[in-house]
């Protein structure tokens, strides 16, 4: 199985950037198509940004759309979330995840990791 390890979270000014890496170990991340999601406090977990294996195709959510930016390098066993423009409504814990096909729902990923946490000041 893939272990996922994120970084790069920490607290920043609205209308300030970030870049979440999700560093893959113990199988190569090709295999796998990555998501990136997150969790607020006392709301579901939802999906921003999904990539598939070879990086040719992403899916982003509305919510996000046209300020996040999902990639991968697989050289690097490592998936990025670029985050551009932030808001105080984007506080929350970022985790990545991996799926053995292409998915959009949390309950379709295989594997998750431990998550990092984005808080956005005014």
């Amino acid at each position: 199985q893939v272990q996922l390890v994120e970084s790069g979270g920490g607290l920043v000014q609205a209308g300030d950037s970030l870049r979440l890496s999700c560093a893959a170990s113990g199988r190569t991340l090709s295999n796998y198509v990555m998501g990136w999601f997150r969790q607020a406090p006392g709301k579901e977990r939802e999906v921003l940004a999904v990539i598939t294996r070879s990086g040719a195709s992403t899916y982003s959510a509305d919510s996000v759309k046209g300020r996040f930016t999902i990639s991968r390098d697989n050289a690097r066993n490592t998936v990025y979330l670029q985050m551009n423009s932030l808001k105080p409504e984007d506080a929350a814990v970022y985790f990545c995840a991996a799926s053995t096909a292409f998915a959009i729902q949390p309950s379709e990923f295989d594997y998750w990791g431990q998550g990092t946490q984005v808080t956005v000041s005014t």
